[in-house]
């Protein structure tokens, strides 16, 4: 008789989704977070029955003129963010609810932890450099919602996450990106699961007891997916005008072939193509939990309160990789059609005012310029 393979779990038990999130012109509207939420369902639907961390980031100045990158905004931002913050959470209870069982306030459990953060300056010396964060999570431990009570910046809130992630992968996710074409989840994972960092250049194949080069299996620890300015990314100048990053990518650049089974039971192959990416970048990414904090999060000090990965320890990545030290950070790039399929769409939080405000200000300006504003307004 003939054993039947181990079914393999499915990629909700395998991510957590992780969604950062802070002032924005639109609040305290949530347009930003519903249109991710449809981009998921219609792109990639397991994203929506993971678990979920919401990190609710606060600001750090009220100010006359907001410079949001840097945690200034505005009195009213300031008093709408408030509102903002409940609205989100009311939303993400919703989306990730189950049919069966919709999540009510009397789901949610309180507690609170800190995020520590560390510098050498000597300013610092006698401060706690900690961070209190409210929490709250449902009782089932699928959703959480994190809350400083000082501004965090996109490092911290991410470490804060992963430190409370119980799945073996993350997918990161801030709140002005959203999907626009499919996304291989399952197979990916599959990917990332068979091609495990190892702890040195030469990793041990069990079922042949023999030791295979990198080049054969190369890690795969981390996948972002192409921007527009991503596109053809393989041949860009970040690639090309380096020779170290083009060996790089002529000898790791490849279709991975991953086997599953439908729900009928028929064998299905899947490729999915990969290219070495050469910068940590912020945008949606799919990584392995460990790895992340490891490698990025090696120590306190390793992102300063208010920082962005990909300006601090991405451009370190960066810097190792062009001295052939990819296969430490093991970072690739989503490649559908060579380059030329777009993943993603920049919502452009910092500046979108959301869609009745974006129509009032067009209409303005219609007006102002002597054109013509009796325009059909959509519902």
């Amino acid at each position: 008789m003939t054993m039947a393979s181990p079914a393999r779990p499915a990629p909700e038990e395998l991510v957590t989704v992780i969604i950062t999130t802070s002032p924005t012109p639109s609040a305290p509207s949530t347009e930003l977070l519903e249109q991710i939420a449809a981009s998921f369902r219609k792109h990639c639907a397991s994203l929506i029955h993971c678990r979920v961390i919401v990190v609710l980031d606060t600001y750090d100045h009220v100010s006359k003129k907001p410079r949001l990158k840097k945690g200034h905004v505005t009195p009213d931002s300031a008093a709408k963010y408030a509102d903002y913050k409940a609205n989100a959470k009311r939303l993400i209870l919703k989306e990730y609810s189950s049919t069966e069982r919709p999540y009510g306030t009397g789901d949610l459990v309180k507690a609170q932890e800190k995020a520590e953060f560390g510098s050498g300056a000597a300013a610092y010396a006698s401060q706690d450099n900690a961070v209190v964060m409210n929490i709250t999570t449902t009782k089932d431990g699928r959703v959480t919602f994190v809350e400083p009570v000082q501004r965090l910046g996109f490092g911290l809130a991410v470490r804060s996450a992963l430190r409370m992630t119980v799945t073996p992968y993350v997918w990161i996710q801030q709140h002005d990106w959203a999907l626009v074409t499919d996304i291989p989840l399952g197979p990916l994972l599959q990917i990332m699961q068979q091609h495990k960092a190892p702890p040195s250049a030469e990793q041990e194949d069990k079922e042949n007891n023999e030791i295979l080069p990198e080049a054969v299996r190369p890690p795969v620890e981390y996948v972002c997916f192409p921007s527009i300015r991503m596109m053809e990314y393989a041949t860009s100048d970040h690639v090309m005008l380096y020779p170290a990053l083009r060996a790089l990518t002529q000898l790791h650049k490849q279709n991975f072939t991953v086997q599953s089974e439908s729900e009928d039971g028929t064998a299905v192959t899947s490729r999915v193509p990969l290219t070495p990416l050469f910068l940590w970048h912020d945008k949606p990414h799919l990584a392995s939990t460990s790895h992340y904090l490891n490698q990025v999060f090696y120590s306190r000090i390793a992102i300063q309160r208010g920082a962005f990965i990909e300006d601090t320890v991405g451009h370190l990545a960066r810097d190792e990789m062009k001295q052939g030290k990819w296969n430490r950070w093991a970072c690739w790039l989503y490649y559908p059609d060579e380059g030329k399929h777009l993943c993603l769409r920049h919502l452009k939080g910092r500046t979108w005012r959301g869609v009745e405000a974006e129509l009032a200000a067009k209409l303005e300006y219609m007006r102002l310029n002597g054109l013509d504003v009796n325009v059909q307004v959509p519902n």
